[in-house]
């Protein structure tokens, strides 16, 4: 049975991604996707896209706000140039997105079905259930407006849905996974993300099965105009209105669903603030400092097939220490998705603008190492793996620098590495005495 895996709060932002970061966007987060495919399979990467945290974090190193819904739209909408022309090669395909692109989903998954011979009507027909599961079984505050379904040629598949709520300014990422799904009205969540705001109907817990059977029954029994008379009588009556005498302690009758209720365990909860910057608390610092230790001083040393790529140096190691943890790592080493917003920056200019030179290497590194090994030769990609352990090993002692001086020398030499956000370009940094720095 497909378990939750965890919830997070996401704020709402407007705007949208620069065609000069989305084509970025698109290549890396194909090129990750490869590395993954070539490392752990098809089925690892779906599950990957169902793990909350981890789908925050693979945003983030991408360039992409850091902490807000448009995370959800931009990764899926990259995945979708980037992957589905590798579709033939990697037995992927990505489908629907966000708004009109959400209702081609059906249509598209036929089309894929048909090239990869699985059965694509049954996944249209579990698409729109997925859809109607969380926009109406599941009736907590948040309007469907995404929809992305990932297909494997077997037939297994992942859906992000998200929706928002206008009112507080707040969206929630729904993750399904069909590995293990059963049903789609029994726990059928990988995962739910958004805080809790007020009473929610969640028809799909396993304690609601009582209320979905009365439901049907009073359907059968009264029919849908009687059903409608009552409902409207009932919402009329005082008692429910709130006006008559409350019920007192340990009297009257327990609901079912109440009376059923069991003790569930504790998920992880990715809380996202409002605040736009990235800050010290939002960063395990200790892992960073592990990252930039195997980036300076592992790198040179156990990394010359990477370093010997032109232009490679210990600016681009750091990003692709950052990235071969997304590659790579467990999924306990995800909750602090900020920290992966210090690879490539963000487009707002949070927490620094994206250095695009850096990311350009980055891609190229990658890409370099997953088209070798698909030629046999995994010298380079198995580089990448062991700059990911040598980072786990060396954050256990290692010191650094603060994070405020890190981002503070990021940002006084962005211009040099090709710093731009939706502002513009990165100007040469001032001297002190108010001269271009050179």
């Amino acid at each position: 049975m497909a378990q939750r895996s965890g919830s997070a709060d996401l704020p709402l932002h407007g705007g949208r991604v620069p065609p000069w970061l989305g084509q970025r966007m698109a290549r890396l987060g194909a090129v990750i996707g490869e590395a993954i495919v070539h490392h752990y399979g098809r089925d690892e990467f779906l599950r990957r896209l169902a793990h909350p945290f981890w789908f925050q974090s693979f945003g983030a190193v991408m360039g992409m706000d850091w902490h807000s819904s448009g995370i959800t739209t931009s990764v899926i909408g990259a995945l979708k140039r980037g992957l589905n022309p590798l579709a033939g090669e990697l037995g992927l395909q990505v489908c629907g997105g966000r708004g009109k692109q959400s209702r081609l989903t059906p249509a598209e998954l036929a089309a894929a079905g048909d090239r990869a011979g699985f059965d694509g009507a049954g996944l249209a027909r579990a698409s729109r259930l997925v859809a109607k599961v969380d926009s109406a079984a599941l009736q907590d505050g948040f309007d469907l407006y995404l929809h992305g379904f990932v297909v494997a040629d077997d037939g297994k598949w992942t859906v992000i849905q998200q929706g928002m709520n206008g009112g507080s300014r707040r969206a929630r990422r729904y993750h399904w996974l069909s590995e293990g799904l059963e049903s789609f009205v029994d726990a059928p969540h990988a995962a739910i993300e958004g805080r809790t705001q007020g009473n929610i109907v969640n028809l799909t817990d396993r304690r609601a099965a009582a209320s979905r059977d009365a439901q049907l029954a009073l359907l059968v029994e009264l029919g849908p105009d009687k059903l409608a008379r009552e409902a409207a009588a009932i919402s009329s009556s005082p008692r429910f209105r709130g006006e008559g005498d409350q019920p007192k302690a340990g009297g009257g009758a327990s609901s079912g669903l109440g009376a059923a209720k069991t003790a569930e365990p504790l998920l992880p909860h990715l809380d996202l603030p409002d605040h736009h910057d990235v800050r010290a608390e939002d960063v395990i610092v200790r892992r960073l400092h592990g990252t930039l230790a195997a980036a300076a001083e592992a790198g040179p040393k156990d990394f010359p097939d990477l370093l010997l790529v032109s232009g490679v140096g210990a600016r681009t190691m750091r990003s692709l220490a950052m990235v071969a943890e997304v590659i790579h790592g467990a999924p306990c080493r995800f909750a602090d998705p900020a920290r992966f917003s210090l690879a490539h920056g963000g487009k707002d200019r949070h927490p620094f603008p994206v250095p695009t030179k850096v990311y350009d290497k980055t891609i190229g590194v990658l890409k370099s190492a997953v088209q070798q090994a698909k030629l046999g030769n995994d010298e380079k990609i198995g580089a990448i793996r062991r700059l990911d352990e040598q980072a786990r090993r060396l954050e256990r002692h290692v010191r650094g620098p603060s994070f405020e001086a890190h981002l503070a020398e990021e940002r006084s030499r962005s211009h040099e590495y090709g710093g731009r956000s939706v502002f513009g370009w990165e100007p040469p940094a001032l001297s002190t005495s108010g001269q271009a720095a050179d």
